[in-house]
């Protein structure tokens, strides 16, 4: 399942990969391709229990989908799913709806964006020569 989630990251569809880049900057971390007993999911939140699907037109009415469902939230996880186009359209929307759910799981605490570089200015090592 490893070598599974390995590749599917390393492929990601386009629609995981503008999602992906709008979450990656908070935390708690979001996880891509995260193995979960026999199911792989395309993104994750571990602190939060949150399980991101992004799907296609091939997840429509898909029994499969509600046994994963059911598989996972048996086990603690929340899962929530979007489709591809949503994500196309307006992945900022999407990521402001999954952030707002991690904060519902995480008891109120909203996802914080990593600090910025941006203003700092460098302070130059001092070099010791022996």
């Amino acid at each position: 399942m490893t070598r599974n989630a390995r590749e599917l990251r390393n492929n990601a569809t386009l629609p995981e990969h503008k999602l992906w880049r709008q979450l990656s900057a908070y935390r708690p971390r979001f996880t891509r391709q995260l193995v979960i007993g026999p199911y792989i999911a395309d993104l994750a939140n571990r602190r939060a229990r949150l399980i991101i699907e992004i799907d296609g037109e091939q997840h429509l009415d898909s029994p499969n989908d509600v046994v994963r469902t059911t598989f996972l939230e048996a086990r603690g996880w929340t899962v929530i799913r979007f489709w591809n186009h949503e994500v196309m359209e307006s992945p900022e929307a999407v990521a402001e709806q999954v952030l707002a759910r991690t904060a519902e799981c995480l008891g109120g605490t909203h996802p914080q964006p990593l600090p910025s570089r941006e203003g700092r200015t460098r302070v130059p090592r001092s070099r010791t020569v022996k």
